[in-house]
């Protein structure tokens, strides 16, 4: 049937034709989302009406709140799978099914499916999906983070917790959200019936002043106060109206009143917290405040490394991941961004991943991630560390004690700055590119088999992206 270009979803041929797709579209969602993502949040969507006009078709889903999280995180994945099975579905029109709840409980880890309609001081709370990559064996332990790691840990053991609630503090980037999602995973593992909670600040805010408006803060209340795990990131971000902060503050009396577990994240102390109750600010900061500093060398190096050891068929030789880490330092994202984006490319064009190719490819982030060391800084910091006058760094001594020096200083030159090599030769008292070029070589190859050398140049690293 057609009403206005628009074919009614039920019983006619084309729908049976979209049928047989979706089934196609689900198989290959269930592959790519793993098994979990795709019970929780595709098995439950069915096909609505399909409009010829626009090539829009409409999927389906048991509640509001699935339809909006499917929207938000699965939309461009469901499309793209839709558009290379049956090109003429262009657009998609995710909504709720007519009659159904507002809210579902979805299948837990290990447990049987449960759905049910939710009324009036019967809400029942959602397992929020967790990403399936972000686990405590996924996460790369160092100095700088090894304190919040550990207190995520105790925090997601069955034994209750020594401090409630966890608050992880640490910037953009370095790894606040994979632990919270770790502690979930973790928790729902030797707990296959808790419910869990993972929502950021906004969403906190968005999802309240939606309950007052629907006049429903009461299944509101009920859904979040009835988990037994509740993470809240991005918490920096629960400003605005008296009575958000008032019901947020509520919220994590209940949870830690009876003896649920809190964790928040932030990119700051909670007494940097601009704007935020002083009631919410004394909560917060009962339990434990652990802070994770920005990834040191060792450890963005190690990240690279674990990345690569799940992708044995890809080949990245070691002066790349050297360079990936000294280069990309403000974040942890951005470095693992900068090696999906060569591994991509190296895949599309079949090209090897060279440093070469990843200077090419990573300008604009390499641009903005690397602080402006001079050669003149570098000279600096080397005469300094060998203990040597300024002036060796210009002349023609061919002295061990000079000469090794020397050659670090031009490595360093060449991996910290963009200075091509004649330009470096020349701030070495007007030497030929060759020499320089050689002396890079050199201290790769030392690097690589002497120890003291090696460790000489890490400190030196160290001490100049200080």
């Amino acid at each position: 049937m057609t009403l206005n270009g628009t074919t009614s979803g039920q019983g006619n041929g084309e729908q049976s034709v979209f049928d047989g797709d979706w089934q196609n579209v689900a198989s290959r969602l269930r592959r790519d989302l793993g098994a979990q993502i795709y019970g929780q949040w595709i098995r439950s969507i069915s096909l609505g009406d399909y409009c010829q006009l626009t090539g829009t078709l409409e999927l389906l889903t048991p509640s509001e709140f699935s339809a909006s999280w499917i929207a938000d995180h699965y939309a461009d994945r469901i499309r793209l799978a839709w558009s290379s099975i049956n090109p003429a579905v262009r657009q998609l029109k995710i909504r709720t099914r007519p009659g159904s709840a507002r809210f579902e409980m979805l299948q837990g880890n290990g447990g049987a499916e449960r759905t049910a309609a939710v009324h009036i001081n019967e809400a029942l709370p959602v397992r929020s999906p967790l990403d399936s990559r972000m686990t405590f064996a996924n996460f790369v332990k160092g100095q700088t983070n090894v304190l919040a790691l550990s207190a995520a840990e105790r925090v997601a053991a069955a034994e209750r917790p020594l401090f409630n609630p966890l608050y992880l503090q640490a910037a953009t980037g370095q790894g606040k959200t994979h632990l919270m999602h770790a502690i979930g995973h973790a928790y729902a593992a030797v707990n296959p019936d808790a419910q869990i909670i993972y929502m950021s600040a906004e969403k906190f805010m968005m999802e309240f002043v939606t309950a007052m408006r629907r006049k429903e803060v009461m299944e509101f209340k009920a859904r979040l106060r009835a988990v037994d795990v509740l993470l809240i990131d991005d918490i920096q971000f629960i400003i605005g109206k008296v009575s958000t902060q008032e019901e947020f503050l509520h919220t994590v009396d209940a949870i830690i009143g009876a003896g649920k577990r809190l964790v928040v994240a932030a990119d700051r102390a909670p007494q940097a917290l601009d704007g935020v109750d002083q009631r919410i600010l004394s909560r917060l900061s009962m339990g434990l405040v652990a802070d994770i500093q920005p990834a040191d060398l060792e450890l963005r190096r190690a990240i690279l490394n674990q990345r690569l050891a799940q992708m044995p068929d890809t080949q990245v030789g070691e002066d790349v991941i050297d360079f990936l880490a000294r280069t990309i330092s403000r974040n942890v994202r951005e470095l693992e961004g900068g090696l999906n984006k060569l591994i991509a490319y190296s895949q599309l064009t079949g090209k090897p991943i060279t440093r070469t190719l990843a200077e090419e490819q990573l300008k604009d982030i390499l641009s903005a991630c690397r602080r402006r060391i001079t050669i003149d800084e570098i000279q600096r910091a080397v005469c300094e560390y060998y203990r040597i006058d300024r002036s060796e760094m210009s002349s023609k001594r061919r002295a061990r004690a000079v000469v090794r020096p020397r050659q670090v200083a031009m490595y360093l030159a060449k991996v910290m700055t963009p200075r091509s090599y004649p330009e470096i030769g020349r701030k070495f008292g007007g030497r030929d590119h060759s020499t320089v070029i050689h002396a890079v070589r050199l201290v790769e190859d030392l690097r690589r088999m002497d120890t003291d050398m090696d460790n000489d140049v890490r400190a030196l690293l160290r001490q100049l992206e200080a």
